[in-house]
């Protein structure tokens, strides 16, 4: 097999540089790409309105060795999801106020399914582990998983404990190999299946680090860590709106914060009390004035 590419994306920019024949073939698999994938070359030739070898030769433009490694290729591509080649088709009717409703809407849903999957004895296990480590390190990768684990260090350091965030893949790597039982790895990740994350976890785990997972129930990371705090992802045919499920993970992580500033009422306080002066000594202003801007 070839290596892999973006065979829609490939269609897409070669179709104008094609022979006639070839373009009509290029036209029809564009115009439904699902049943491109399983027609058989001579239901493609049928509908292009070409012959077998066109189809063959366009096969063979498209840099594969034949039709059959073509639709491999092209089945690979639509298993990504529909949604994303109908984009345009699933914008909700309206102004940005109206989509503003949208938004809002899946926010709540997501909170919703998520609030009834917290579970207090979890976030308690949790909360102790994060309380008694000499170190915690915050793993994230991707978009929400990345901005939530940075969230992590800046909520547990107003707590006083002590925390490190590592986004890169080697860099995480690294730094697992250098962790011991004393240690504790929180881990966000929305799919719980991106493979670097799943390694360097791995290696953490041969020297005995608890790991406490922010990610999707039944997931592979799901399986590896000591404490799960899951969450679910819904995701909608909207392609353009920014995903809701980061607020799933916002929304475990506030409860696991909370849990800890609980465990440790007197430090807590004493804790968020030194930041309340040392800001308002900076900056001025009233009481309800949040810790941080």
């Amino acid at each position: 097999m070839a290596q892999a590419f973006d065979i829609v994306s490939r269609i897409t920019e070669r179709s104008g540089q094609l022979r006639l024949a070839e373009q009509k073939v290029a036209e029809a698999i564009l115009n439904d790409l699902s049943t491109a994938a399983s027609a058989s070359i001579g239901e493609l030739a049928q509908k292009a309105g070409v012959s077998l070898a066109s189809v063959t030769r366009f096969a063979k433009a498209m840099g594969c060795r034949d039709v059959r490694e073509f639709k491999f290729m092209l089945a690979q591509a639509v298993a990504v999801g529909q949604r994303f080649f109908d984009g345009v088709k699933t914008i909700p009717p309206g102004q940005p106020p109206e989509l503003a409703d949208v938004v809002y809407n899946d926010i709540h849903a997501v909170l919703e399914v998520n609030r009834a999957l917290l579970n207090p004895d979890a976030l308690h296990r949790a909360a102790e582990l994060l309380r008694d480590a000499r170190m915690i390190y915050s793993f994230g990768m991707g978009g929400g998983s990345t901005m939530l684990s940075d969230e992590a260090r800046y909520r547990l350091v107003r707590l006083g404990r002590p925390v490190a965030t590592y986004h890169d893949a080697l860099l995480q790597r690294m730094v697992a190999a250098t962790l011991d039982k004393a240690d504790v790895l929180l881990v966000f990740s929305t799919t719980g299946n991106v493979p670097e994350m799943l390694t360097n976890c791995e290696v953490a785990k041969e020297y005995g680090v608890k790991m406490i997972g922010i990610t999707a129930l039944g997931s592979p990371l799901a399986g590896m860590v000591d404490v799960l705090l899951p969450i679910k992802a819904l995701e909608t045919d909207f392609i353009f709106k920014p995903s809701s499920s980061r607020y799933a993970m916002m929304m475990t992580l506030d409860m696991l914060v909370l849990e800890l500033a609980l465990l440790q009422k007197d430090r807590s306080q004493e804790q968020l009390r030194r930041l309340k002066y040392a800001l308002d000594m900076h900056r001025g202003g009233g009481d309800r004035q949040p810790l941080g801007d």
